[in-house]
C-alpha cells in the first residue's frame, strides 16, 4: 500500500466509466459478514445504473492509482424505489427532504485510515449543498448467535453513532438476497439510521 488513496466526488453519469469496477467491489465486500451477499455482476450493474440515472446522486470513489478500493453512494430518497421509500411514507416523513446513503464499501486493508469518515463527510456535504435536511441509511440486522459471525466481528454501530447517526426502530423494512452458501433468496431485516443535518 504505497499509494495514498485519492477521493473523487462524482455525480450521475460521471460514474459510468467506473460501473464495472464498482459492481465487482460491491460483490467482494458484501460477501463479508454481516451481509453475506452472494452477488451477481449483472444485477449489480443494473443497481448502480439506478444511481447513475439520477442527476442528484453522488459517488465518493476511493482510488489508489487507477484501482478502485472503495465507494460510497447516495441519492435523494425521492429517486429511490418504492420499497426504500415505503417505511418513511408510512411514518409520515417528507421523502423530498431526505438524502439516502446507499452503501459504503471499502477493501479491508484500507479500513481504519479515515476513508470511512471521509465517505460520510463527503456525502453529507453533497446533501447539504443540494438542500437536504436529513440523511439516512439502512443496515442489516443479524442475530448475535448467527453461525457465520466471526469471533472478532466489531459492529459499526459506535462508528455511526460517533458521526451523529441514531437507530430508528420505527423505520424498518426487509430486502431479499441470497446468502453465501444458500440456494435461495431470503428476506433480511433492515433498520434505518438517521441524522438531522446542521
Amino acid at each position: 500500500m504505497t499509494d495514498t488513496p485519492r477521493l473523487l466526488s462524482l455525480s450521475g453519469q460521471e460514474i459510468n466509466p467506473y460501473l464495472d469496477a464498482l459492481a465487482s467491489l460491491r460483490i467482494e465486500v458484501f460477501r463479508e459478514f454481516p451481509y453475506l451477499y452472494d452477488g451477481d455482476h449483472a444485477y449489480e450493474e443494473r443497481y448502480l445504473k439506478t444511481y447513475a440515472a439520477s442527476p442528484r446522486s453522488v459517488f465518493i470513489v476511493a482510488l489508489t492509482g487507477d484501482e478502485v478500493i472503495g465507494v460510497a453512494t447516495g441519492l435523494p430518497m425521492a429517486d429511490e424505489t418504492e420499497e426504500f421509500k415505503r417505511p418513511f411514507v408510512e411514518q409520515g416523513y417528507d421523502v423530498d427532504s431526505i438524502f439516502y446513503f446507499g452503501e459504503s464499501v471499502l477493501r479491508s486493508q484500507w479500513r481504519g485510515q479515515g476513508i470511512g469518515v471521509a465517505f460520510i463527510d463527503g456525502r453529507e456535504a453533497f446533501a447539504r449543498e443540494k438542500g437536504f435536511r436529513t440523511t439516512v441509511f439502512c443496515a442489516v440486522q443479524r442475530p448475535e448467535d448467527h453461525p457465520a459471525r466471526p469471533a472478532d466481528h466489531v459492529p459499526l454501530d459506535r462508528f455511526w453513532e460517533n458521526r451523529g447517526y441514531r437507530r430508528q426502530p420505527a423505520l424498518q423494512t426487509t430486502y431479499r438476497w441470497r446468502d453465501v452458501g444458500d440456494t435461495e433468496e431470503t428476506d433480511k431485516p433492515m433498520m434505518f439510521w438517521m441524522k438531522e443535518l446542521d
